[in-house]
């Protein structure tokens, strides 16, 4: 892994800003009398500031499948970005990482509050803001997104679905850059949890990419995430500056 990304970000890092690390907090706040948001997330700041413009970094929001719900925050890093991390102090995003508390699941409107949260506090370009997730993380990217398709550069659900109607996917997410990963042989999210929403996507003319492993279950995340090319389809897309 170490290799695949400092293949693909292959700057000679000469000038570092901060040290990298990837910390844990733990946030409480609302917007409104019925919309609450409580997690405990993990915060990923790079060791360099390679990808920094007018000093703000791009940012992931990594959202967990259901095994990682609960209270342990270090079961967030078994997968993933928050996993790449640990060990490549390379990666150049900030890489924001809640975690979904035991028996609940992803809440788009909590998840937006926490953003907003994250964003105020920390150097953060808006224009390019990520979002990716698998199993129930990649339900929860579709949800957020279609929440909040203002807020994305490019989003790339893995293996999940939207709990709503996916022909009203491109009402919303006709013109947002969205890269799907799914796994042919998936029994827990069937393939066609995904290929529902991307043929409605496709068919309004929408900015949509669809990879389906033939031979992969449900892990269609670990190739998704170790390819570096994911990462840089990301950095192609930009939303305007406000």
């Amino acid at each position: 892994m170490r290799v695949l990304i400092t293949v693909i970000f292959s700057a000679v890092l000469l000038h570092v800003a901060f040290a990298q690390r990837q910390e844990e907090h733990h946030f409480s706040g609302s917007k409104t009398m019925t919309v609450e948001s409580k997690y405990q997330y993990l915060l990923y700041t790079p060791a360099t500031k390679e990808l920094a413009q007018d000093g703000k970094l791009p940012l992931i929001i990594f959202l967990h499948g259901s095994g990682e719900r609960g209270a342990d925050i270090s079961k967030v890093k078994v997968h993933g970005p928050p996993k790449i991390v640990e060990t490549n102090p390379d990666f150049p995003f900030m890489v924001l990482s809640p975690q979904c508390p035991v028996h609940q699941w992803w809440d788009a409107q909590a998840l937006d509050i926490l953003l907003d949260d994250v964003i105020s506090n920390h150097p953060i370009d808006e224009s390019r803001i990520y979002l990716t997730g698998l199993s129930m993380g990649g339900f929860g990217t579709w949800d957020l997104a279609i929440l909040r398709p203002d807020r994305f550069a490019a989003i790339a659900p893995i293996c999940g679905g939207d709990r709503m109607n996916a022909i009203d996917a491109p009402i919303y997410l006709k013109d947002m850059p969205t890269w799907v990963f799914h796994g042919a042989m998936d029994q827990v999210v069937k393939l066609d949890a995904s290929s529902r929403i991307v043929k409605a996507l496709d068919e309004a003319g929408g900015n949509v990419q669809f990879t389906v492993y033939p031979m992969a279950g449900h892990d269609s995340w670990t190739e998704t995430y170790a390819n570096p090319k994911l990462y840089e389809w990301f950095l192609r897309h930009t939303r305007p500056r406000e």
